[in-house]
């Protein structure tokens, strides 16, 4: 993110900025190409959302756990990565406010899902599992028959699956909105991809030394980058939750050609964030 003017971040009312960014791209659904994704997650002061050996990190504290569930009850879909549901088995629900349970959806390129996962049990809805082409049949069957929604999509030249694929697919599903939880490598794809509408950190005073949410071989890449504006923060005991708007990328060839044209899913996409003055990771599950 770039350097920020002060004067620009406000404190606010964080849930309720968050339901407002939700309605309204529920309202603007049949404009758009794919459902409305926050982006989510806690880290330390130093950036870290697990630690080195990628253990599970407990950071957000209870008034910003409660917050996550709220966040979550506000959302059509709640999206995290096979790494997220192999360490620390979540159920993906709502369970510290009154609200509907969000579809989980899992990003699993070689079907790792665990059979005896959480998330194939009573009470918890069952997951969709997004995978590649490649993945094991066997495996696959053994999902469906535990209950789990298999999805096959394209791999990109990096070998990660096409993430616009999968929420394509998930538009087709009618799910307008998405929370994604985590883990770095979803993170890191959605902001270099311009696949994220709305940005949420809850930042814990610790520091840890750990894994980062984005990975730093884009660090030296900032154009790939996406960028926030109309910057919210509020206090929830000594946690600080961080909200902002993710701008549109311009691609650099069109900015030459027109100055300020944008293409239009992008302008379409972008709506929600010109219309509400708004504001608010992996959380903790």
């Amino acid at each position: 993110m770039n350097s920020i003017d002060a004067s620009q971040v406000c404190q606010s009312d964080i849930i309720g900025c968050v339901r407002r960014c939700v309605e309204q791209a529920h309202q603007e659904n049949g404009r758009r190409q794919r459902p409305f994704v926050t982006v989510t997650y806690a880290q330390s002061l130093d950036g870290s959302i697990a630690h080195a050996e990628g253990e599970t990190l407990k950071l957000s504290n209870d008034l910003s756990l409660r917050l996550t569930h709220q966040v979550r009850a506000l959302h059509d879909g709640i999206l995290v990565g096979i790494n997220t549901v192999v360490r620390d088995n979540p159920q993906l629900n709502v369970r510290l406010v009154e609200g509907e349970n969000p579809q989980p959806i899992i990003v699993d390129g070689s079907l790792r899902f665990p059979i005896d996962a959480r998330l194939l049990k009573d009470p918890c809805v069952r997951p969709i599992i997004c995978t590649s082409h490649d993945a094991c049949t066997r495996k696959e069957q053994q999902l469906l028959n535990a209950g789990a929604n298999i999805v096959r999509v394209t791999q990109t030249n990096a070998g990660l699956l096409d993430l616009h694929q999968v929420f394509a697919h998930l538009k087709q599903q009618g799910l307008r909105t998405i929370m994604v939880e985590g883990g770095a490598t979803i993170i890191t794809s959605l902001l270099t991809q311009g696949l994220a509408d709305q940005y949420l950190v809850t930042i814990s005073p610790r520091l840890v030394g750990g894994l980062r949410s984005i990975h730093p071989q884009v660090g030296g890449q900032q154009e790939r980058l996406a960028h926030l504006h109309n910057l919210q923060y509020q206090w929830l005991g000594t946690d600080l939750i961080l909200r902002g708007d993710v701008l549109p990328r311009v691609h650099k060839q069109s900015s030459e050609q027109s100055g300020v044209t944008a293409n239009a899913e992008v302008a379409s996409e972008s709506a929600t964030s010109a219309t509400v003055a708004r504001q608010n990771g992996s959380l903790q599950r």
